[in-house]
């Protein structure tokens, strides 16, 4: 309510101080002689304010009239016409019309819009001047010999001044929100109905304005029925409903701008008419020389200023068109490309791509943008069918790789072996879904439990494909053979036929005896073991020998060690994790960390996490394995 009240409050504001400030302060008196930019203040109310501001001009204007010293049957009378105007221009300018794409609030921000925009001003302007004219002559006889007069001064001061506020004020209110939306009717009409009346009205008008140029004396009978028909035409036709859909436009579009600078440039123009027909020494001057009244010389100096300002308007209005029809029409079309595109998906480029095909053909930077567009959409779908082909089969091969890392994970002991003369386990965590780390641990019998842990090359599938098999000959050849040297030198064999590509394994393989406490082994280019004497944990010297398939017949060496207490395996990603200053975990440091963690709770997580806090954000490049056997006294 208090907003519409601000719609009704400023145009009435507006119509005093500009209809009393012209009556009062400028040339001219009643019968809009000299200029009266109050005309102007009728259409832009209803324009931009709608119905609200339609009655805030009326209302004011209905105030300064009775002050200048009309009738109140004239005042009446002509304000009903003002009121029916000023809601006109608001109707219009929300109508539907078949060249009209969208309907936004008023602006003027294309070629079309301008021409829409001047039409609304005529068609108001002539109605307006016609109905004025002849209601004065009803209400006011002896002016019967400047009739005609009076509605050209109507005319060109409705025109100049709808113009000119129409365009300040449609630039004011893209930083202003004072524009009056209409709200969608969902009212049934008959659209063919009031077309008809559209089109009677003016047509009307018309021929009224041009009888009235050639018959100067008319029955005052033809004129009470003239009035009467225009006005029953015009009322009826503003009861047409605004079935419109507003469009609203959040950014300045680049057709915009251009018009701003076109439409600055002529309101320029048109003030500094005002400013000159406002110079009371050229009116005065001018009124000496020609043999007619002050009055109408600044009609005459208004006319002068308004065919000038059509000479410049029309052929710049041209050459706007021609860059609209040329450059800006492409350049929105090419736009639409942003509504299509949507992250990850292809690009729907039929529509698009017709839009384009206008242009295509076009000899100048045109054309090529066009061509260019077309390409870029067929390449970037092309490309985006390939990524979806592409994350396809990245999807297949995840789904892959974790059945490969069960697979894998399955292979590998699921629980300690633990009873009263020893404790075994072990951890693996791989770089990626599956590596080349393993380790294994079972019984061979009552007596012998095998240990194995080992590290075949390269990353994933490759690398987890070799240590699956490795660990399965193992398993095989331990059923009949416990030396862990000949077990390597078979395994190695098998391993180097075939090795198309060049890929080895580094393994370190015991056996140990519960009765004896001793331990045989055989190391293939693994890790040296670390084991727990009095105490303290240290490497031991072990004899490293060379990685498995890469050299056939090698003869592995047999080793022996009594274990006293404790003994680690681990692979070379818990030794090689590096930290930003590209330094190394390193032997030396697991050691001490074993001498300072000797107790077995929580061993495993206590070390990732000493190895996490030493490499801080880099990544984990290499495989993680931890065997561990303690045992019991």
């Amino acid at each position: 309510m208090k907003k519409n009240l601000k719609k009704i409050l400023v145009p009435f504001i507006l119509m005093v101080v500009f209809n009393l400030g012209a009556f009062y302060f400028a040339i001219g008196d009643n019968f809009a002689e000299g200029y009266s930019p109050h005309l102007g203040i009728i259409f832009i109310s209803g324009l931009l304010f709608g119905p609200y501001g339609a009655i805030g001009s009326v209302l004011g204007n209905t105030l300064c009239d009775l002050i200048r010293g009309y009738s109140a049957g004239l005042t009446f009378t002509s304000e009903i016409i003002s009121l029916a105007i000023s809601i006109l221009a608001y109707k219009l300018w929300y109508g539907k019309y078949k060249s009209r794409k969208i309907i936004t609030t008023p602006k003027l921000n294309d070629t079309n819009q301008i021409l829409l925009f001047i039409g609304i001003i005529f068609i108001c302007a002539v109605i307006y001047s016609i109905v004025n004219k002849k209601l004065l002559y009803l209400f006011q006889p002896e002016t019967m010999h400047i009739t005609f007069l009076v509605g050209v001064r109507y005319f060109i001061n409705f025109v100049n001044s709808a113009f000119i506020f129409g365009i300040i004020g449609i630039l004011i209110s893209k930083y202003i929100d004072f524009i009056h939306i209409p709200k969608k009717s969902e009212k049934k009409y008959n659209k063919k109905l009031y077309e008809i009346l559209g089109m009677s009205l003016i047509a009307l008008t018309i021929i009224i304005a041009i009888s009235d140029f050639y018959f100067k004396n008319v029955n005052s009978s033809i004129m009470i029925a003239e009035i009467l028909i225009i006005t029953g035409l015009l009322i009826t036709y503003l009861t047409k409903p605004i079935t419109a859909e507003v469009t609203e436009i959040p950014y300045n579009t680049i057709p915009e701008r251009i018009m701003n600078i076109f439409l600055i440039t002529s309101l320029i123009i048109l003030i500094i008419g005002y400013v000159i027909v406002s110079d009371d020494v050229l009116a005065f001057a001018l009124d000496a020389y020609l043999p007619i009244d002050l009055g109408e010389v600044i009609i005459l100096v208004f006319l002068a200023m308004d065919i000038f300002f059509i000479i410049f308007f029309i052929p710049s209005f041209l050459v706007l068109k021609y860059i609209e029809n040329n450059v800006i029409n492409p350049i929105v079309s090419f736009s639409r490309i942003e509504k299509f595109i949507k992250k990850g998906d292809r690009i729907e480029s039929d529509g698009l791509v017709k839009v384009y095909s206008e242009y295509v053909n076009q000899d100048d930077e045109i054309g090529m943008l066009a061509r260019s567009y077309t390409s870029l959409i067929n390449y970037t779908n092309e490309y985006i069918e390939n990524i979806h082909q592409i994350e396809g089969e990245k999807q297949k091969i995840e789904a892959e790789l974790r059945i490969a890392e069960k697979i894998q994970k399955s292979n590998l002991p699921t629980e300690r072996i633990s009873n009263e003369n020893y404790c075994i386990f072990g951890f693996s965590q791989p770089a990626k879904e599956v590596g080349g780390d393993f380790y294994d641990y079972y019984e061979l019998d009552d007596d012998n439990v095998a240990v194995v842990i080992g590290d075949a090359s390269g990353k994933g599938i490759p690398a987890a494909i070799l240590s699956t098999i490795a660990q399965s000959i193992i398993k095989q050849l331990l059923k009949t053979e416990r030396d862990p040297s000949k077990v390597m030198y078979l395994l190695n064999n098998q391993l180097c036929e075939n090795n198309s590509e060049s890929m080895f394994i580094t393994l370190w393989l015991g056996i140990y005896n519960t009765k004896t406490k001793m331990l045989t082994f055989s190391n293939a280019g693994h890790n040296t073991p670390v084991i727990m004497e009095d105490g303290k944990f240290k490497s031991i010297e072990v004899d490293t020998g060379i990685a498995l398939g890469i050299w056939e017949d090698y003869e592995f060496i047999k080793e022996e060690i009594p274990i006293c207490n404790k003994m680690i395996l681990y692979t070379d990603g818990i030794t090689d994790a590096m930290n930003s200053d590209e330094e190394f975990y390193g032997e030396n440091k697991l050691i001490d960390f074993l001498n300072n963690h000797n107790s077995e709770n929580k061993i495993v997580t206590k070390l990732l996490e000493d190895i996490n806090k030493f490499t801080g954000s880099e990544e984990q490049f290499d495989d993680m394995t931890l065997v561990i056997l303690n045992k019991h006294d």
